[in-house]
C-alpha cells in the first residue's frame, strides 16, 4: 500500500487501484433510494452519464421522501450506512475501516489553547445590508420586504422577529458552540464574537486563518478555545499562536473527536466546513463521523446545519402555489421572448417550473423546488445530502437539530466559479437575490439562536412535525429560487448571460414591460 495516502479517503477501485467518486456516488444514492424505490435506485446504478444526470436521482430522493412520513427516516439510514462504508482511514501507510478510526492506537493529544476576548460590549445584533446597519423598525421593515417579495419563506421572516424581539437570547455564555470551518467565509464566528460564546474552533493549520481567527475573538467579548499538539502558555503572543494552532479534518479525525468528548460542557456543533470537489465529500462524512460519536457520548449535544439553496427540497403547497403565479403573470415580452429561446434551444432554456403536488401518507400534499445546479457538480450535491440525512435521523432520535437553509451568497468560493458569478449578478432578473457575506453571516447565525434559544422551533425534538421533511421547509431564505418562474438550472444560463452584460444591456427594463 502506498504511503502517499493520507487521512479519510474514497474506497479504492480493486480492478483499477484507483477511487471512482462517481461510481461510489452512484451507490450511495442508490442504497438511499433501494426500500424506497428500486426501479430509480437500479437506474441509479446503471446511470452513464451521472455528472450530467446526478439531479434527477436527488430529485426521486425528495419525491419518495415526500410520500411517507417514514420514508425520509428510510432514506437517511440506508443512505448514512452506505456512506459510512465507503471510505477508509490511512495512517502511516496502514488501512482501517471508518468505524475503527475513533480507536486506532497512538492517538496524538491534543491541548485546549484558550484566548479571552477584550471587548466588554454587551450583545447586540444588526443586519449588515447594502451598507446600511438595520436594526429595530428599519430591520423589521426589510424583513418584511424579503416576505413579500418571495426572498425568504414566512418561518424564516418569524424567526428574525423572534429575535429581534428577544434581545437577550443573544448573551450565549451558557454555550459552548463547536465550529468545524470555524474560519468560513459563510460561517457565524464574527457574531459568535461578539455574543460571549464559548468557541471551539476547529480549522486548519494555516496561519492567515488563525490570524484572522484570534484577531475577530480578540476584538470580542467571547472566548476562543482551539486545538494544538503543544501545551503553550496562556500568555502565548498572537504571532506564536497562528503558527501553533489548527486540526485538520481529514486526517486527524481520532485526535479531534477525542479532544472533543473531553469537553466538561454541553455542545452545540455546527458542521460548516467547506472544501471544493471531492474533497467537499470527505469532509462531510468526516464531520459526520466526529458529530455521530460526540453525540453518542453527550446526548445532549446540538446539531447545526446550514443547507445550499441550489439544491432540490420538498416544500409546503404555497411556494409552488407563488411559481405559478409568478409563471402567470409575466409581461407579454418576457412570454415571447423565453418561448423563443425555449425554442431555439430545443427546451433547454426557461423551461416551465410546474411542480405538480405529491399526496403524503399524513393526508397532506407538498411540492418539490428543484434549484440543482448541474455546475455545481454531484460531488457538492452528496455533500450536502449527507449532512441533511444526518439532521433528518437525529432530530428523528430526539436530539436538537438547527438545519436551515441559507441564500445564495458571494463567497469567494461561489464568485470563483464565473457562470456562478455572472448568475448571481444576473439573479435580479428573475426576482432572486445573492446576498453579501456579512448579511448572510448575520441573519443564519440570528437563526442558530433562534433553533437553540425558542422552545418552539422545529429544532426542538418535542415540538411536533407534520412531516420529517418539514425540518427543511422551516426557516428558509432561498433568495427567490424556490419561487422562480422556470426550472432554476434552465433560466441560469441567461442569467449569466443577463449578468455579463448587465451594464450594457438594461434587460431587466425590457423583459417587466
Amino acid at each position: 500500500m502506498s504511503n502517499s495516502l493520507d487521512g479519510l479517503q474514497f474506497l479504492i477501485d480493486p480492478t483499477t487501484g484507483k477511487p471512482s467518486t462517481s461510481t461510489i456516488g452512484k451507490e450511495i444514492i442508490s442504497e438511499a433510494l433501494s426500500i424506497v424505490d428500486h426501479q430509480s435506485s437500479q437506474q441509479a446504478l446503471e446511470e452513464k452519464n451521472w455528472r450530467k444526470n446526478y439531479p434527477r436521482y436527488f430529485k426521486a430522493l425528495v419525491t419518495q421522501g415526500i410520500r411517507s412520513v417514514n420514508n425520509p427516516i428510510t432514506i437517511a439510514k440506508q443512505g448514512l450506512h452506505k456512506a459510512q462504508n465507503s471510505f477508509e482511514f490511512y495512517r502511516e501507510g496502514q488501512k482501517y475501516l471508518l468505524k475503527d478510526v475513533m480507536e486506532l492506537s497512538g492517538i496524538a493529544k491534543l491541548y485546549s489553547i484558550k484566548v479571552q476576548g477584550q471587548s466588554q460590549a454587551e450583545p447586540e445584533w444588526y443586519v449588515p445590508y447594502h451598507g446600511q446597519k438595520l436594526q429595530g423598525q428599519s430591520l423589521l421593515n426589510q424583513i418584511q420586504k424579503w416576505q413579500d417579495t418571495g426572498i425568504i419563506e414566512p418561518s424564516h421572516a418569524q424567526a428574525l422577529r423572534e429575535v429581534n424581539a428577544h434581545p437577550e437570547w443573544f448573551d450565549l455564555s451558557d454555550r459552548t458552540m463547536v465550529l468545524f470551518g470555524a474560519g468560513s467565509e459563510a460561517g457565524p464566528l464574527t457574531w459568535l464574537a461578539k455574543w460571549k460564546a464559548n468557541i471551539v474552533a476547529i480549522d486548519l493549520a494555516n496561519e492567515k486563518v488563525w490570524e484572522r481567527i484570534l484577531n475577530t475573538v480578540q476584538q470580542g467579548n467571547a472566548t476562543l478555545y482551539a486545538p494544538c499538539l503543544e501545551n503553550l502558555a496562556e500568555d502565548t503572543p498572537i504571532e506564536i499562536l497562528k503558527t501553533k494552532l489548527g486540526a485538520n479534518l481529514l486526517t486527524q479525525i481520532p485526535e479531534i473527536t477525542h479532544w472533543l468528548a473531553q469537553n466538561p460542557h454541553k455542545l452545540d456543533l455546527a458542521a460548516i466546513a467547506y472544501l471544493d470537489g471531492e474533497k467537499h465529500v470527505r469532509v462531510s462524512v468526516a464531520m459526520d463521523s466526529i458529530m455521530s460519536y460526540i453525540s453518542a457520548q453527550k446526548p445532549d449535544s446540538s446539531l447545526m446545519y446550514m443547507c445550499t439553496p441550489t439544491d432540490v427540497y420538498a416544500v409546503p403547497k404555497e411556494v409552488i402555489e407563488g411559481s405559478t403565479e409568478k409563471f402567470q403573470q409575466r409581461s407579454k415580452v418576457e412570454k415571447l421572448l423565453s418561448k423563443g429561446i425555449s425554442t431555439i434551444s430545443m427546451r433547454q432554456f426557461f423551461k416551465d417550473n410546474n411542480q405538480k403536488l405529491i399526496s403524503s401518507d399524513n393526508g397532506q400534499a407538498y411540492g418539490i423546488a428543484d434549484c440543482l445546479v448541474v455546475e455545481q457538480g454531484p460531488n457538492y450535491a452528496l455533500a450536502k445530502r449527507i449532512q441533511q440525512w444526518r439532521a433528518t435521523l437525529a432530530r428523528h432520535q430526539g436530539q436538537r437539530v438547527s438545519i436551515n437553509i441559507a441564500p445564495s451568497t458571494t463567497t469567494h468560493s461561489v464568485t470563483k466559479n464565473p457562470l456562478l458569478k455572472a448568475a448571481f449578478n444576473g439573479a435580479n432578473l428573475f426576482d432572486v437575490e445573492a446576498f453579501k457575506p456579512e448579511t448572510t453571516n448575520a441573519i443564519m447565525a440570528a437563526l442558530w439562536v433562534h433553533d437553540l434559544r425558542n422552545p418552539k422551533s422545529v429544532a426542538n425534538p418535542e415540538t411536533t412535525m407534520n412531516h420529517p421533511l418539514e425540518l427543511m421547509m422551516e426557516g428558509a431564505n432561498h433568495g427567490g429560487l424556490w419561487r422562480v418562474a422556470y426550472l432554476a438550472r434552465t433560466a441560469l444560463p441567461f442569467a449569466a448571460i443577463y449578468g455579463f452584460a448587465t451594464d450594457k444591456l438594461p434587460l431587466h427594463k425590457i423583459l417587466k414591460k
